[in-house]
């Protein structure tokens, strides 16, 4: 049976890549698409790394396993919980494989930390993959729990990289770490695949959009996608091997910044409280310049373990406060809707929520940019974009941010539009997927197809029924159609895995995506 090479690239885009590979700077990857299937590839809504790195493995809509962002807020009890991997209630590609005798490899998978028990092994990653104080991972984060050894002894493996990429600014030693790491978690996937002689390995780089985010199209970018080219051309010459490249979603030069709680303040959808962050914003305290200056003097490691973690809460981002910082800054009583950064609106439960969904949307599709364009590509009921168990769970309303645009729900600038305030790159629905290999037949470009068509296209691939609960279909890329059927889903408490929550929300923080 032929086996299965996925590399996973966070926020890979074809808005990015088809530039350089026109330029002639990725020529593996144009041989793969010009030998192979590639399409772009459509995410579930918010186009985030969670929750669609479980999207792509579970082959599910939010709805049907139950994380819609790195948040979830809960207006009636007045309390907003950050998600990790033990909230997901799914079971996943590796573990159908798994069932069907087949063994697997995980490499650095956003939502797989603490590492759970596979038939093969796991390597946590990603910026769920935390713990302790200061939230370097030096032991715990692979099954079997023996292998971390090997990694550190053979390869000098880390989980994130150090020093953390933070700022637009920093182009030296923590570019290069990145560059390494990168490296690294090819290297590992690559061995464990042929020493191992395993018959699937997904391996996932994280951080290739951490440098979207700062650099968008700059060097340090390029010099990223390079690398991943060079490895993309080693991997396509396995034996035996259908080679899948693809992305969580994708991503775009960031051009307006649109401040969705402020908004709501102004349209009458929230009631502000006064909060410290105000006063620390009029005299232009931001965990920025804090995090500067602090790096400048070499004291980021003293003030973490001195200054306590209640008082580093209180001192904004320049977006400013966010996650639990802003249910302290609302009236939850006289507050209709309060939204969470990317897209998710949840409306208070105390009101008519369907009247205020009614009105929601219309005031949010008459938002135009200063050229008196829409701002969103869309803004939808949660039931028209999910369905399953959890849709009650989940925001009443989604945004779809226009290309360019980040939504952001950090609350004290008292702005509502702005220019890009600290990514120089946002993420897009529209991700990246390319298939080539012994079984995979040359169409060219499949046009779109959706990220939950991976799952099930991969084990149909391996031989392997089709989960009765996925929404994903097998896609018309190979050869011969495989002759598969349908399967009754593996229980979820099967599945599990993921990292303390205020853990995940404090590496979530140094990288910009909570603060």
């Amino acid at each position: 049976m032929t086996r299965t090479f996925v590399v996973g690239l966070d926020g890979g885009s074809w808005l990015l890549a088809e530039p350089w590979i026109d330029a002639g700077l990725l020529p593996n990857l144009e041989r793969l698409r010009e030998t192979g299937s590639y399409a772009t590839s459509r995410s579930c809504l918010p186009p985030v790394t969670y929750p669609n790195w479980k999207c792509y493995s579970s082959g599910k809509n939010p709805g049907k396993h139950g994380v819609f962002w790195w948040e979830r807020i809960d207006l009636a009890d007045e309390r907003i919980d950050i998600m990790s991997g033990t909230d997901y209630d799914t079971a996943e590609l590796w573990d159908y494989l798994n069932a069907d005798g087949q063994r697997t490899g995980v490499v650095n998978m956003p939502s797989m930390y603490p590492p759970r028990d596979l038939d093969g092994y796991v390597v946590s990653g990603g910026p769920d993959a935390v713990e302790g104080e200061y939230r370097s991972l030096e032991g715990g984060y692979t099954a079997p729990a023996e292998f971390e050894d090997e990694l550190r002894e053979r390869y000098d493996y880390s989980v994130h990289p150090d020093p953390l990429l933070s700022s637009n600014e920093e182009r030296g030693a923590e570019v290069e770490e990145i560059l390494r790491l990168l490296e690294l978690r090819l290297e590992v996937a690559r061995d464990l695949f042929v020493e191992e002689d395993l018959p699937f390995v997904h391996v996932t780089l994280f951080y290739l959009n951490v440098l979207h985010h700062f650099f968008w199209d700059e060097e340090p970018t390029k010099r990223a996608w390079q690398l991943v080219d060079e490895w993309l051309g080693e991997l396509a010459d396995l034996e035996d091997t259908n080679l899948v490249v693809m992305s969580d979603h994708g991503a775009a030069p960031t051009t307006t910044e649109f401040y969705i709680n402020e908004w709501l303040a102004r349209n009458g959808y929230l009631t502000r409280e006064t909060g410290v962050e105000d006063y620390f914003q009029k005299v232009g305290l931001t965990r920025e310049r804090a995090l500067d200056v602090a790096k400048r003097f070499g004291l980021v490691d003293v003030l973490a373990r001195t200054v306590p973690e209640g008082i580093q809460e209180l001192v904004p981002q320049s977006a400013g406060a966010k996650r639990e910082r802003k249910m302290e800054l609302v009236v939850p009583g006289e507050t209709k809707a309060l939204a969470s950064g990317q897209g998710p609106i949840y409306v208070n439960p105390a009101f008519d929520v369907e009247s205020v969904r009614e009105d929601l949307i219309a005031d949010l599709e008459a938002v135009t940019d200063e050229n008196g364009d829409p701002l969103f590509a869309g803004v939808y009921r949660a039931e028209e974009v999910y369905d399953g168990p959890y849709v009650d769970i989940g925001p009443d309303v989604v945004v779809d941010q226009r290309p360019g645009v980040h939504v952001n729900d950090g609350m004290g600038r008292r702005v509502v539009q702005t220019r890009p305030d600290r990514w120089a790159a946002e993420n897009t629905p529209t991700g990246i997927f390319v298939a080539n290999g012994p079984d995979i037949r040359n169409r060219g470009d499949l046009g779109e197809i959706d990220i939950r068509d991976i799952a099930p296209t991969i084990l149909a691939s391996h031989g392997v029924d089709t989960p009765t609960d996925v929404d994903g279909e097998v896609l018309d890329i190979f050869h011969e159609a495989p002759d598969v059927g349908t399967q009754e889903p593996i229980d979820p408490d099967r599945a599990g895995g993921g990292g303390d929550d205020e853990e995940v929300a404090d590496r979530l923080k140094e990288l910009g995506y909570m603060e």
